[in-house]
């Protein structure tokens, strides 16, 4: 996207245009599942000086007014990207946290529609896979098992 679409969607937000803004939106756009550390580096390089308080800041309204989308991650802390609406989700692998984007599973999912008699018409599903990517899980299987000592 380019900074003119990020200027729309912060007007459309009603959120001020700041290069904090701005600056943090390209990383995520570069950089897709970024964790804040990685993000505090990217702004900085691009802006100078931005204090780590800031581009938390920053990461949580555009989270709360739904531009970015926060992933929580076992063990990996959260990590951010783009909030495209397209309702997609992600695998985490738990051996090396590569986190790659899922399609959503179309069909019968009775875990993602809430109860009836909960009266919540659900939009979007977020689901996370955790396992092994497919990278290490082609190490576990070629890396041979240590057998015990007795």
């Amino acid at each position: 996207m380019e900074k003119r679409k990020y200027r729309e969607e912060l007007r459309r937000a009603r959120l001020r245009i700041t290069s904090a803004r701005l600056a943090t939106l390209e990383a995520l756009e570069a950089h897709p599942h970024s964790d804040a550390n990685t993000l505090v580096s990217t702004v900085r390089n691009a802006l100078g000086n931005v204090s780590r308080q800031a581009i938390y800041d920053v990461l949580h309204i555009l989270t709360e007014v739904g531009l970015v989308r926060r992933i929580l991650t076992d063990g990996y802390g959260s990590r951010y990207e783009l909030d495209q609406h397209d309702n997609h989700h992600h695998l985490v692998c738990q051996h090396c946290g590569y986190i790659e984007d899922i399609p959503c599973s179309l069909g019968y999912a009775p875990c993602i529609e809430p109860p009836a008699t909960s009266g919540v018409k659900a939009q979007i599903a977020e689901v996370v896979y955790r396992g092994l990517c497919s990278r290490c899980a082609q190490s576990a299987t070629t890396t041979p098992t240590p057998t015990p000592s007795l």
